[in-house]
């Protein structure tokens, strides 16, 4: 059976090989190809893709993610699609499914949403209440950098506390546009925001994500 996350990352590779190499993402400073290349790195060099976190090995990662970037843009789709190495941690369907459910679902909307005439995608209710699971889980940790009270809501009324505070901005929406907002797309997520507008305002500019 297909799981989330073998899903997502078809689709991200659709979206990849339909974009082309050098159209505009919502990561600021990459095109799909830096994007690309940034996935491909995450699950085949570890030894790289921990600069993430660790300024020790930030220069490693710029490097190694350089050299992905300079491939044919085919084979980093490629790269993709066929997924991690057989020996890497990312191979097992449970650790797959854990990982990257929500990095393919982000990085997917990353690609369609900065294109013009992007829609809103509508999710079915067992994905949707998947990512809200994974939301409920990880809020305090995506909205740690919030410099407001940060209450997100789903349309049924769940709520997940991202961040405890005064004043306090409510964010309401389906889980996936509640994910992207708090994974610092503020601008394209499809949310209602409740709060006084000077609070509102500061949280629309502030850095979400991890």
């Amino acid at each position: 059976m297909s799981t989330h996350a073998k899903r997502e990352r078809l689709l991200f590779a659709d979206l990849l090989e339909a974009a082309g190499p050098d159209a505009m993402t919502l990561c600021d400073g990459w095109r799909t190809r830096d994007l690309a290349a940034h996935v491909a790195v995450r699950e085949r060099r570890p030894d790289a893709a921990g600069g993430v976190l660790l300024g020790a090995l930030k220069n490693r990662l710029e490097r190694v993610q350089a050299e992905f970037a300079a491939k044919p843009y085919e084979e980093l789709i490629q790269l993709i699609r066929t997924g991690p190495p057989r020996l890497s941690p990312f191979a097992l369907k449970q650790v797959d499914e854990a990982a990257n459910t929500v990095e393919f679902y982000v990085h997917a909307e990353d690609v369609r949403r900065a294109q013009p005439d992007w829609s809103p995608r509508v999710l079915d209710p067992v994905f949707a209440d998947v990512l809200w699971s994974r939301l409920e889980r990880t809020a305090r940790l995506m909205g740690r950098r919030s410099p407001v009270g940060l209450v997100l809501r789903r349309p049924d009324g769940q709520t997940a506390v991202a961040r405890k505070g005064s004043p306090v901005v409510t964010v309401t929406g389906e889980p996936g546009e509640l994910l992207m907002f708090v994974s610092g797309r503020q601008d394209t997520a499809k949310v209602g925001l409740e709060g006084d507008e000077d609070t509102v305002a500061r949280l629309q500019l502030s850095q979400l994500g991890m």
